[in-house]
């Protein structure tokens, strides 16, 4: 097995995939680096203890967080062919929105805004719901400069509200009550 360190960013840089080096703080880094953010918070979740269901859905999240961020990682000459990587497609995407449609059919709908919290799982999903805004808000910095797949932006918005319902959806399993804020939508 090769070693985990190889020296080679010790001068602040680090590799994309196809060769070229970039310094450790680019967009495209920092982008990298926050959907890697998210999928380790999506680990935290599932170290919970969830439902069948929940665990099922954010294994396959995250798997999606790993080939999105391999996509991210690749340099614009690259071939993503070459190189095993799969595309983000749009079918990513419609999986999160039947998720979201099928946990929105079981629950009360949604008729004031929620502030995060409730049981520990839901505030933690609360949590990786704004890590997703927040790689989102990098993706779309991204795009202003260099090539971005569409579908990984809207990736990250979709993913970011099935992470909101199913916040929701832990804090009805826990049996939890939701707190509103003092204004109406």
């Amino acid at each position: 097995m090769a070693r985990i360190y190889t020296k080679t960013g010790d001068d602040g840089t680090t590799g994309l995939i196809g060769g070229e080096r970039v310094p450790k703080d680019s967009l495209r880094i920092e982008t990298c680096g926050t959907v890697d953010e998210l999928n380790a918070l999506l680990g935290v979740v599932r170290s919970y203890g969830l439902d069948e269901g929940t665990e099922s859905v954010l294994l396959r999240i995250q798997d999606h967080l790993f080939t999105l961020s391999a996509n991210l990682a690749v340099t614009e000459g690259a071939s993503r062919a070459k190189y095993d990587i799969p595309p983000v497609t749009d079918e990513y995407v419609a999986a999160l929105e039947r998720n979201i449609d099928e946990i929105q059919a079981a629950m009360e709908p949604l008729r004031q805004f929620v502030l995060p919290g409730g049981s520990k799982v839901a505030a933690l999903l609360h949590l990786a719901r704004a890590v997703a805004r927040r790689a989102e808000r990098r993706c779309v910095s991204l795009a202003g400069k260099e090539v971005v797949p569409p579908q990984i932006t809207r990736y990250l918005n979709r993913l970011s509200d099935l992470l909101f319902t199913l916040a929701r959806r832990a804090n009805v399993m826990a049996g939890r009550n939701e707190i509103h804020p003092g204004f109406r939508r």
